[in-house]
């Protein structure tokens, strides 16, 4: 029986990497010959990345309670943060790990951790290049987020685990979720600025101004910070647009199946591949994004969707005017993105790529 140990934040809330996490716990507890035991070190859906308060301080101490789970296991699989503190935390576990030799995996999922190592103060970079050195085996989203773990391992001990789209998102019947009528267009995130709700909800004024048909659904959750902002603009917008909350299960694949245009306008410093791209691809959607972290690798501009730019509501606003004006001509795209997941974004083929990391016996630590 070989025993894993994942560390990592499980919902609630239920985001991107606490969804993956939520697989591989149930994926690898049921799998035969696997075991796995559970660190849920997840703080808070709205924390401030890279800062200290006192309650944080208190959280992640106590997490060092699962320190006496590593002798039992075989393999510590972890999923540390992209900042300073977010690997400094780790630190225990792996270096632990490394005296009892353990085989250890990082997952790093976003962009964000190779501009904090370059950019720190030479001190800080030889503690980070010092923990994770030790790791055995280094887990990116996409090529192009390799180069997040390649100041500390090299390229043979790097793997690339694409990210899934849940089965049950997953259509069996695709004319019922094929809508060319009119936009339908869908947000689903964590609604900050970093992901870019304000730049959509401005793009909707404009496209309410210039009398484009459209209704569209908000969903994720929301932080006290940004919530008059949100729904002073919600307002303005008027019964074009409903916001859900955070949605899951049923109520998601239901949200999902009635839109036609996911947009994400993201400039969000830790992005790495949002599944919510994927999940809107499985589900019949034409796919609106910006050029940012790894999204490049799962999306291609004309073919999975459209491209749009940064911090930009009137050129969002300008690319939906178009797409409303060819919406039965996009067909194609909705079809060609639920076939693409259907062949590379299954959670069986994730299961079964990252079971292949784990057994793979010829990465050496460095």
């Amino acid at each position: 029986m070989h025993k894993v140990l994942l560390i990592g934040p499980l919902p609630p809330p239920i985001t991107g990497p606490t969804t993956a996490n939520t697989l591989i716990y149930n994926s690898l507890s049921s799998h035969h010959g696997y075991s796995c035991a559970v660190a849920n070190t997840n703080y808070s859906q709205f924390e401030n990345l890279g800062k200290i308060d006192l309650k944080k301080i208190v959280f992640y101490v106590w997490q060092y309670r699962y320190l006496f789970k590593i002798p039992k296991s075989d393999t510590v699989y972890i999923i540390p943060g992209q900042t300073f503190l977010g690997v400094v935390r780790y630190a225990p576990f792996i270096y632990l790990a490394k005296v009892l030799k353990k085989q250890i995996l990082v997952q790093i999922r976003g962009d964000h951790l190779h501009l904090e190592y370059y950019e720190a103060a030479p001190w800080k970079k030889k503690i980070i290049h010092n923990i994770l050195s030790k790791v055995s085996k280094g887990i990116v989203l996409s090529q192009k987020l390799r180069r997040n773990m390649l100041p500390f391992l090299p390229d043979e001990n790097i793997f690339n685990l694409k990210n899934f789209a849940e089965d049950h998102l997953i259509s069996k019947d695709n004319k019922n979720i094929i809508h060319t009528d009119h936009l339908r267009i869908l947000f689903l995130s964590n609604l900050i600025p970093e992901k870019g709700i304000f730049d959509l909800l401005e793009a909707l004024l404009i496209l309410k101004e210039n009398n484009v048909k459209f209704s569209a659904q908000i969903a994720g959750g929301v932080s006290d910070c940004n919530k008059e902002k949100i729904e002073i603009l919600l307002n303005r917008i008027g019964k074009q647009v409903t916001y859900l909350g955070v949605v899951s299960g049923l109520s998601k694949r239901n949200t999902f199946h009635e839109s036609n245009i996911f947009v994400f306008p993201t400039y969000y410093p830790m992005e790495g591949q949002p599944i919510s791209i994927i999940e809107a691809m499985a589900t019949g959607n034409v796919i609106v994004t910006t050029n940012h972290a790894g999204i490049c690798d799962i999306f291609e501009d004309n073919k999975n969707g459209y491209y749009i730019e940064k911090k930009s509501p009137q050129n969002i606003a300008d690319k939906l005017t178009e797409i409303s004006n060819k919406l039965p001509e996009l067909e194609n795209i909705m079809l060609t993105n639920i076939k693409e997941v259907e062949q590379q974004y299954t959670t069986q083929k994730f299961m079964s790529n990252l079971l292949k990391i784990i057994e793979e016996p010829n990465a050496r630590s460095k």
